[in-house]
């Protein structure tokens, strides 16, 4: 926040009057909250794609691929199916199509890495730009609707096929759906083998593999539900905002999980609070661009520098860590 008060004054702005406003619009109102909450829920589950990865040593920077691709999956499954089922079915059906479609594409991450050695950061962001590529060539050609006139869509879920809202509020269900996930991502890593062993393999892979664990099964499969919980994301976007698949699917949440995922430290219940954080920041964006005549990428820059300080504080906190005290009783 001091940082980025002083980018503020260097420009002539008021931080105090930037920040205030950033409270109004992210958690001043019942509105406002509701926006952020319905925010909070795709970045929950993007962030868990980032933090389920790194126990395991991983940098997992892909969620937005299989976000855009569980998302038109999603779409896709949900117009063939409502034809023929229950809503109830169509719901169930795309967003099951959306889970498996991201499982499968960051899960191929997973195999390159243990079978070819192929860097996981690398190929997600390059899985990432091959992901909104292919959104963008099947939107404008095969799959658009021809009523998508001024933006090319795919043909768009029935009403009753959408996502509900919680009780008398604006939020989707896609929330409820997030803070599941979450629960049981924290209680996979920290009360199964399944994350024992995940949590090995980021210690110490040459042990794990020492102790028989299979170390290329356990890697794809947190990089599969990873992915899963991304492509859920899509599936809701597409469930319960945009009702077709389009360019707006590509917004940016799978970078803000990033950044959700290393603040709370990979901590699946600590990603719900966080999340929620920078869903207000987000939300927060057009009240500062309105009353103070800012550009909207002002609180990206926020965020890049909020980001920039995790990671400084990372760096300082392992240079500066001090001896640990049965390491000085045997220098003694």
């Amino acid at each position: 926040m001091a940082l980025f008060s002083s980018f503020l004054i260097v420009q002539g702005i008021s931080p105090a009057e930037v920040f205030s406003n950033v409270y109004v619009g992210g958690f001043g109102s019942r509105f406002s909250l509701e926006n952020s909450a319905q925010r909070a829920a795709p970045i929950m589950l993007t962030a868990l794609c980032v933090a389920l990865t790194a126990r395991l040593g991983l940098i997992v920077i892909g969620a937005e691929g299989a976000l855009v691709l569980g998302g038109l999956a999603a779409a896709v499954t949900g117009v063939a199916l409502q034809p023929a089922m229950t809503p109830a079915g169509v719901k169930a059906g795309y967003l099951i199509a959306g889970a498996v479609t991201g499982a499968a594409w960051i899960g191929l991450a997973g195999a390159l890495r243990h079978y070819r050695g192929v860097n996981e950061t690398i190929s997600t962001l390059l899985l990432t730009y091959i992901a909104i590529a292919i959104l963008n060539q099947l939107v404008e050609g095969p799959l658009r609707d021809p009523a998508s006139l001024n933006k090319p869509s795919t043909e768009p879920l029935m009403a009753e096929n959408m996502l509900g809202t919680l009780g008398d509020s604006s939020v989707h269900w896609g929330l409820g759906f997030a803070l599941i996930a979450c629960l049981l991502a924290w209680l996979l890593i920290q009360r199964t083998s399944f994350g024992f062993a995940a949590r090995m393999i980021g210690g110490n892979i040459r042990a794990a593999r020492l102790s028989g664990i299979p170390v290329g099964a356990v890697l794809i499969g947190a990089c599969a539900l990873g992915g899963a919980a991304a492509g859920l994301a899509g599936a809701i976007e597409v469930g319960a905002v945009h009702g077709a698949a389009n360019s707006s699917l590509a917004v940016g949440y799978g970078f803000t999980g990033i950044l959700v995922a290393f603040v709370a430290r990979q901590n699946a219940l600590a990603i719900i609070f966080v999340a929620v954080l920078l869903g207000g920041i987000e939300a927060s964006t057009g009240v500062v661009q309105r009353r103070m005549d800012l550009p909207d990428a002002t609180m990206q820059v926020f965020q890049g520098i909020l980001f920039l300080c995790v990671l400084a504080s990372e760096a300082l906190q392992k240079r500066l860590r001090l001896p640990s005290i049965r390491t000085l009783n045997r220098a003694s």
